[in-house]
């Protein structure tokens, strides 16, 4: 699986006194498996981009193939290709309203031509995946947490068995403890499914902690593409665009200007820790050599 953008534009208000863009000369690949972080401002791009990769938006100039094909050229099928690439809105919620959980879930499958019994089986797989459990599973929607009908939502076009998942924002409006839930189950996703996951967010610290890729937006254009370590390493750029590195890259930099020689490129707590453990043992073994050092001059 791959998508490719090439020059990739797209204008509002197309030759109109209003025209203005969206995108402008963006290229990039996604590979099979990857999981990758989309970040930028408010009004950088983002959700228009995704929008291009499932062929909801058509580009002003441009191309995006999917699996090396057109998506654009006469005869392609869009709604085959919007059943490979499933895009989870901000606030999907919104979206569910079918009587009970299980009958919302079974729309997209059945949209495709399965039968019921092939949606119901379809719809269980998927909303196991998600975790939520069989007893809210002939409840209404509306009846749920927030989460729970996050949870409902991208269940629901997991039911469609895409090979790419994009998510605008899917912990938006969660407590602490709904948007870890969400965030381990997308990630459990990619990791025993081997989806392919492209993640919107505006927390540098999910984007640091999950995706292997970042890719930038500033204005319409790609103002970054690489590794959460190389991209963060940035940060003073991307302070200049609205944003910023995780919180954790800053107290390391203070660190650092202390003296404390702890790697620079750390993006997450966890590698923090590390490198802090690491660091003291370090220090312990050299000032256990020195104490044997020491000793061994005083002819003891």
């Amino acid at each position: 699986m791959s998508i490719r953008a090439e020059h990739l534009t797209y204008l509002y208000g197309e030759g109109t006194a209003f025209e203005q863009y969206a995108l402008k000369d963006v290229s990039f690949e996604i590979g099979d498996g990857e999981f990758i972080g989309l970040i930028g401002h408010t009004g950088s791009g983002k959700s228009t981009l995704i929008q291009h990769l499932n062929g909801l938006l058509r580009a002003s100039s441009g191309k995006i193939y999917y699996n090396g094909e057109d998506i654009d050229q006469e005869g392609y099928d869009r709604r085959n290709l919007r059943s490979k690439v499933g895009l989870v809105f901000q606030y999907p919620e919104h979206q569910l309203f079918e009587v009970d959980v299980l009958s919302d879930v079974c729309f997209g499958p059945k949209n495709q031509g399965l039968s019921r019994e092939e949606a119901q089986v379809r719809a269980k797989e998927a909303l196991m995946q998600v975790g939520l459990e069989e007893r809210f599973w002939d409840q209404s929607p509306f009846e749920l947490s927030g989460g729970q009908k996050r949870r409902v939502a991208i269940a629901g076009v997991l039911a469609m068995q895409p090979e790419v998942l994009i998510l605008d924002e899917p912990t938006a409006g969660l407590d602490p403890r709904g948007r870890d839930e969400i965030l381990e189950e997308i990630a459990g996703l990619h990791r025993d499914k081997g989806m392919t996951i492209v993640l919107v967010s505006h927390s540098m610290e999910d984007i640091a902690r999950y995706a292997d890729r970042i890719l930038v937006m500033n204005h319409g254009e790609k103002r970054f593409d690489g590794p959460p370590r190389e991209v963060f390493g940035h940060y003073k750029e991307l302070e200049e665009m609205g944003l910023a590195a995780p919180q954790i890259t800053y107290v390391v930099q203070k660190l650092r200007e202390h003296g404390i020689s702890i790697p620079e490129d750390i993006t997450t707590v966890e590698e923090a820790k590390d490198g802090i453990l690491r660091l003291l043992k370090s220090e312990k073994a050299k000032w256990s050599s020195g104490q044997i050092v020491g000793k061994a001059g005083n002819g003891e």
